[in-house]
């Protein structure tokens, strides 16, 4: 560990999953967006929830039922809290709530463009090794081999052939790892022992600061 750079990449997708629901508006499947917005009824001890989308056509309103006649006392304290004040943090967690808007939708739209943050975990003089530790608080459709090629400027195939010659190592998924979507808490490390540019190309574009 004493010859590795540690860094640390915080994705955060920049568009939640747009589910296609019948609108009443328009009169056919049309692409709804999350408003940021919950609606709540309350009926004696039983609770409803709703998050607000639109039409991104004409408009029209579609609630997505979060809690359906669920009795206050068995809602966890934080969930409410977050329901009654329209927690945005909350709210937006919810609208990436994939699996749920499937449920509900012959199709969801998901999208790959993302904002990302580089942190230098641990440095050395005369490293060889690199490590990227990914942090991806809300679900994202982008793969690995895309992220790792975009950001570190190399192509797939030569991290491809980095992961064939053992060079390159992923601690979730094996091998298919690189074809699969990024995930929270994964940890690639990378043996740039023979690579004569790592702290002239490597290093920059893996930490976000320019030499």
């Amino acid at each position: 560990m004493c010859k590795t750079l540690q860094v640390r990449w915080t994705i955060t997708p920049q568009t939640a999953p747009q589910p296609w629901i019948t609108c009443s508006g328009c009169g056919g499947l049309r692409a709804f967006r999350s408003s940021d917005r919950i609606r709540l009824n309350a009926n004696g001890r039983k609770l409803d929830a709703w998050l607000i989308y639109k039409c991104l056509i004409c408009q029209k309103t579609w609630n997505r039922p979060i809690l359906e006649r669920r009795n206050v006392r068995g809602i966890d304290p934080v969930i409410l809290n977050a329901l009654q004040s329209n927690d945005p943090d909350w709210i937006r967690a919810e609208a990436f709530n994939i699996e749920a808007l499937r449920r509900k939708s012959p199709r969801v739209d998901e999208f790959a463009e993302f904002d990302i943050t580089k942190q230098i975990r641990r440095q050395t003089a005369d490293w060889t090794r690199l490590e990227i530790e990914l942090m991806v608080p809300l679900p994202i459709s982008t793969r690995l081999d895309r992220l790792l090629a975009t950001e570190l400027k190399v192509s797939r195939s030569r991290l491809q052939a980095l992961q064939e010659h053992g060079k390159l190592l992923i601690d979730t998924d094996g091998a298919a790892a690189l074809r699969r979507r990024i995930g929270n808490g994964a940890r690639i490390l990378i043996d740039l022992t023979t690579e004569a540019d790592r702290e002239q190309s490597w290093r920059p574009a893996a930490t976000g600061n320019p030499l």
